[in-house]
């Protein structure tokens, strides 16, 4: 378990070793009874338990069928995944929790659901048919140290979204939207329709506007004047169904790591990666406040929550017409938050909607509501006032520790398309899987010699960068055959290591895995002794 993430031994109610240790002590002591008095969990979310605390940090990805989301984790992974499928077709017809374990394993939803180290419990109550669709991925990644993705099944379009998926699709999205941390929504610069399905799964996610990044994929297959239209037009499409003044950040490329279509975007379509992977990269570090955040939150509903319930038990009659006054209180509903409104001062905005609330309340009995605690509400309001800022004030450490724990996760060899390997020209990287051959450096001696190699008889990497571009491979294939390339590690390359990058390239570009490190048998016909993993 990361070092942000452990739980405490200490066994004094007052002393937080972490922010996630204090959130859990205070959630147990003021916020849970409070929610269980007033039944809490019936009308909004589940009660907490720690590993609704202690649960990674968790990117989502939606989109409709073949706009590459499978492809996606794959390329951020650089390995398949247990289970993995990939095709034009809605090939994944499951949500697929992907997370960190010492074995490759399938984990059934069914069994997910019941493991209480895990905080997929509450999913329970969408039934047996979603989770016939639902199971967890185990691989031993290191970006999966820090960070947990989940793959959902591709969003229908035409005919297809009229057949029933036997459960309540869009009500899982917005219990996962809620949860998680970042929501990565994939568009098709090839097909910007928006089905009636999607536009449902984009209004789950709403109020969780900040979560959302969107990605343009598969964008090397137009031109540059097909990308801007097609900009324009996704922009468009999107205004109309998030309804949002703000404008979500958009990242535009080609996600996978086969040569670019179309070549004239590839500087954009670098940048674009970058931030891309450098705002996956900060998700651990942003979990934290994220957590603290829903918490703060979520005092703020209990406490509106349980004066709500204790002003309807106060109007209940002690004996006869408890039926019609019930019925009168829910129609005078809209009053009722206002009068609780003026009294107490809470705002507007933490009261919940009307009538979600009037429906959640015909099948309550009011009389069977508890009268206002006013002490629990007082001790709820002093630990908002000084335990709230004192475990404010811990999180930039706890940040930090976060952020520190995931790179040095994603700097190891397994570290997929978030290592950080800036020694290359290509910037960073790392691979898998051995490809064996015999190699002779005759075939590109010609080539080196025109690169103008020194009076060592090696060329930098800015003289190797160009050509090495001019196989429309994308950097972050071209960063990780640098790396094996370079095989003394000086930042430069002889004439056996061009030879060994140009056979890497060549390997790539007939499509097959990159090795894991330089074959045995490549190392020994080019005469090389000293290898430096």
């Amino acid at each position: 378990m990361l070092k942000w993430m452990k739980k405490s031994n200490n066994n004094d109610a007052d002393a937080y070793t972490s922010t996630l240790d204090g959130m859990k002590k205070v959630y147990k002591k003021y916020v849970r009874p409070l929610e269980e008095l007033y039944r809490y969990h019936e009308f909004y979310s589940p009660l907490l338990t720690d590993s609704d605390f202690d649960a990674p940090p968790t990117v989502m990805l939606l989109g409709q069928y073949s706009t590459g989301k499978t492809t996606f984790i794959k390329y951020l992974l650089e390995t398949d995944y247990p289970g993995l499928r990939i095709g034009p077709e809605p090939t994944t017809d499951k949500f697929v929790a992907i997370m960190h374990g010492e074995q490759d394993q399938i984990i059934p939803g069914n069994a997910l659901v019941v493991d209480h180290k895990r905080s997929y419990k509450v999913l329970s109550r969408f039934g047996n048919n979603f989770l016939q669709r639902f199971e967890g991925a185990v691989i031993n990644n290191s970006v999966l140290q820090g960070l947990t993705l989940l793959d959902t099944p591709g969003v229908l379009s035409g005919e297809k979204q009229r057949i029933s998926r036997g459960y309540d699709f869009t009500g899982v999205v917005q219990w996962f939207a809620e949860r998680v941390d970042m929501i990565l929504m994939l568009f098709d610069a090839h097909k910007l329709d928006i089905s009636d399905e999607f536009s449902r799964v984009i209004e789950a996610c709403k109020g969780n506007d900040t979560k959302i990044r969107i990605i343009l994929n598969k964008a090397d297959r137009v031109t540059n004047q097909q990308l801007m239209r097609v900009y324009g037009a996704l922009m468009w499409s999107l205004g109309k169904v998030l309804n949002t003044p703000e404008v979500a950040r958009v990242y535009i490329g080609s996600f996978w790591d086969q040569p670019y279509q179309n070549d004239d975007n590839r500087r954009l379509f670098e940048a674009e990666e970058e931030d891309l992977f450098k705002d996956v990269q900060s998700v651990p570090r942003g979990a934290i406040i994220r957590k603290l955040n829903d918490l703060i939150k979520r005092c703020r509903l209990a406490k509106t929550h349980a004066y709500i319930i204790a002003h309807l038990k106060n109007e209940m009659p002690a004996v006869f017409g408890k039926e019609s006054k019930q019925k009168q209180l829910i129609t005078n509903l809209p009053l009722i938050f206002e009068q609780i409104q003026k009294a107490t001062d809470i705002s507007p905005g933490d009261f919940p909607n009307v009538q979600e609330f009037a429906e959640k309340l015909k099948v309550c009995d009011f009389s069977k509501f508890h009268k206002l605690n006013q002490g629990m509400i007082d001790a709820l309001e002093k630990m908002v006032s000084t335990d709230l800022p004192r475990l404010m004030a811990q999180v930039p450490q706890d940040q930090e520790l976060a952020h520190e724990d995931f790179m040095a996760a994603v700097r190891k060899r397994d570290g997929g398309a978030l290592y950080d390997m800036d020694s290359t020209p290509f910037g960073k990287g790392e691979t898998f899987d051995v490809f064996n051959a015999q190699l002779s450096t005759s075939e590109y001696v010609h080539e080196f010699e025109e690169l103008g190699p020194n009076a060592d008889g090696k060329i930098t990497g800015t003289q190797a960068k160009h050509p090495m571009q001019d196989s429309k491979l994308p950097n972050s294939t071209l960063k990780r055959i640098w790396t094996l390339g370079d095989v003394d590690k000086d930042g430069m390359l002889d004439i056996k290591e061009f030879t060994i990058v140009k056979q890497l390239m060549k390997i790539k570009l007939d499509n097959h895995e990159l090795p894991v490190e330089v074959p045995k048998p490549w190392l020994e016909s080019l005469g090389i002794t000293d290898y430096r993993r």
